[in-house]
């Protein structure tokens, strides 16, 4: 059963160098375990996703432009969140304010490639069937 992804959960990215904190603003109006729930909407870079550190995609155009004047060296660059597209697949028969609850085995496609996960949905009470 999937678990009710809350404010305060912990990501990672797959081309991160460190997990970042979830942030569910209070606008849905739903709470899960005393932490606002989150939906497949709250992807928004710096407002939901904050940085994961450094970044080693090399289709980012930072990292390949840092790692092109090292002569080909891969060199991570800071981190800027770029999830343009929502979490997918979400739990579609739970709503959040009138979107798809977001449960812990979603995923978030950054714009660079990385691949954006839940290692820990923020509460542990609150299933989602």
């Amino acid at each position: 059963m999937a678990i009710q992804v809350t404010h305060g959960a912990q990501l990672q990215c797959s081309f991160g160098a460190a997990p970042s904190t979830f942030v569910v603003l209070p606008a849905n109006r739903t709470l899960s375990s005393n932490q606002p729930a989150a939906n497949v909407m709250d992807h928004i870079p710096n407002t939901n996703i904050m940085s994961f550190g450094m970044c080693s995609a090399p289709t980012n155009p930072q990292v390949a432009a840092a790692t092109a004047a090292a002569l080909g060296v891969l060199t991570p660059q800071p981190c800027v969140p770029a999830t343009a597209s929502p979490w997918a697949p979400g739990a579609p028969t739970v709503l959040i304010a009138n979107q798809p609850a977001l449960d812990n085995s979603s995923k978030c496609m950054c714009t660079w490639l990385g691949v954006v996960t839940v290692t820990s949905p923020g509460q542990t009470t609150e299933q989602i069937p």
